[in-house]
């Protein structure tokens, strides 16, 4: 096909649609242009930034037909930054956004074509971020600064106020950038790979408002750490313990493989419904504890357990949906591979005093085949919860030879969501798809699905 278009050139028009990431779709003579930043129903003159043999990238340069669900975005780095994609459209409208994005997916892979329920939003979509983490890197005069890296490049753009972060974050990193200063503790080069302080995290516990900082350092130790440590408490009394992440290596990951308390337990606490949860350093815990409550409850309640059921919990990280679960089951069994998460989850229990759940560490692939085949434990519901990349085709064979009664998938990614319900839909029902805003303004929906053993197989 010869492309309609060329690069740097303007056109003018109509958007038709909505992307996955929440970019505006046109069709220039039925070649397919994304255009970020543009909203269905729009008309907008556009600039074309590439071409590829089968789709465009533009951007806007005027907005002849504005959407009424256009709104100003409140945020300065907005545009910069791209964690908040769809910033600049009605809050109430990206549920509806989110919830086609599922519905076509479904449409596409599916053979059940279930109509995808409405989206489930927050009442107050701000500020609900437990978790910060900011590079920090140096401006042009050479003095620290920490924000959030500009959309696919690793320039720092500085942030004052982030609407979807708790505003303590911020007020925190701000001050250790200051006591840094104070004590000359250097910033990390990424070029060089010289300098100390790498990021800034902080991780909020919403119920119990304890806090954790964990500042990431390219050495054993930093000048004046203690004391550094003790004046950020004092300066922030919710501040219950301050981590030093010891990560000297070349590489994009985060966190180090070593995490030392300087002052304080190493870890804080928070609630989830009636349970306690400890959250350290290394462990996973939803960003967003308001939105992931309510997914917990509706996976529960879907799940329909009864005090006889067995229930696996396969990637469970520190144990929150299999100890939403212990209340009603018999027995429960939580796989994850994160050795740090398991330990967690078992701690976890004994906060609750629950004596019905074994976590047990390893890779879902394997170590829940040993513990049907080897064990030979028959769960008669079955919650996964995958990372991205979804379920393994060994996990979802063991699944459908098991002939496990009801099964609740949740989900980061609907695309390997629906993929993998497509392979078990010889043997399930889908019976409901129930998305969940745990990310507002951005491109990402959680989603939870709930299936059946078809009737002539039970």
């Amino acid at each position: 096909m010869d492309i309609p278009i060329k690069k740097n050139e303007e056109y003018i028009v109509d958007i038709i649609d909505n992307g996955f990431e929440g970019e505006g779709i046109a069709k220039i003579n039925n070649y397919t242009v994304f255009v970020e930043g543009a909203i269905k129903g729009e008309k907008c003159k556009v600039l074309i930034l590439k071409t590829t043999a089968s789709h465009a990238f533009a951007k806007i340069v005027e907005i002849i037909e504005k959407s009424e669900f256009r709104c100003e975005p409140d945020c300065d780095t907005y545009k910069r930054c791209g964690g908040c994609s769809m910033r600049h459209i009605d809050y109430d409208k990206t549920l509806d956004i989110k919830q086609e994005k599922v519905q076509n997916l479904v449409n596409k892979t599916l053979t059940n074509k279930i109509e995808v329920r409405k989206v489930l939003g927050m009442g107050n979509p701000y500020n609900y971020r437990n978790k910060a983490q900011y590079p920090v890197g140096t401006d042009k005069n050479g003095r620290p600064v920490f924000g959030v890296f500009a959309k696919r490049t690793h320039e720092i753009i500085p942030v004052k106020e982030c609407q979807i972060q708790k505003k303590i974050s911020s007020e925190i990193a701000e001050f250790i950038l200051s006591e840094m200063e104070k004590f000359k503790v250097s910033v990390y080069n990424e070029k060089t790979g010289k300098g100390l302080v790498r990021h800034i995290i902080t991780k909020v516990g919403i119920q119990t408002n304890e806090i954790m900082v964990i500042i990431v350092i390219n050495g054993k130790e930093m000048p004046h750490e203690l004391t550094l440590a003790n004046n950020i408490i004092d300066k922030f009394p919710e501040v219950r313990t301050v981590v030093k992440s010891i990560n000297m290596k070349n590489t994009n990951v985060i966190m180090g493989d070593k995490n030392e308390a300087i002052v304080g337990r190493g870890y804080i606490t928070d609630r989830l419904g009636d349970f306690v949860f400890k959250i350290s350093p290394m462990s996973f815990y939803q960003v967003n504890p308001i939105q992931a409550e309510a997914l917990y409850n509706i996976a529960i309640e879907k799940a329909n357990i009864t005090e006889n059921d067995v229930v696996c919990d396969l990637y469970c990280g520190i144990g929150t949906i299999g100890i939403f679960a212990s209340k009603f089951a018999k027995r429960v069994y939580g796989i994850e591979i994160v050795k740090q998460a398991i330990e967690d989850a078992r701690i976890n229990a004994n906060l609750n005093d629950i004596d019905n759940v074994e976590f047990i560490c390893g890779d879902v692939e394997d170590a829940f085949d040993e513990l049907i085949k080897k064990e030979k434990v028959k769960p008669d519901v079955i919650i996964v919860d995958p990372p991205r990349r979804g379920l393994d085709e060994k996990t979802i064979q063991n699944i459908m030879k098991l002939k496990t009664g009801r099964v609740v998938y949740i989900s980061c990614n609907p695309a390997t969501m629906v993929r993998d319900l497509k392979m078990m839909e010889e043997m399930y029902e889908v019976v409901e798809v129930q998305p969940v805003d745990m990310f507002p303004f951005t491109s990402h929906v959680e989603c939870l699905a709930v299936l059946k053993l078809k009737s002539n197989l039970q």
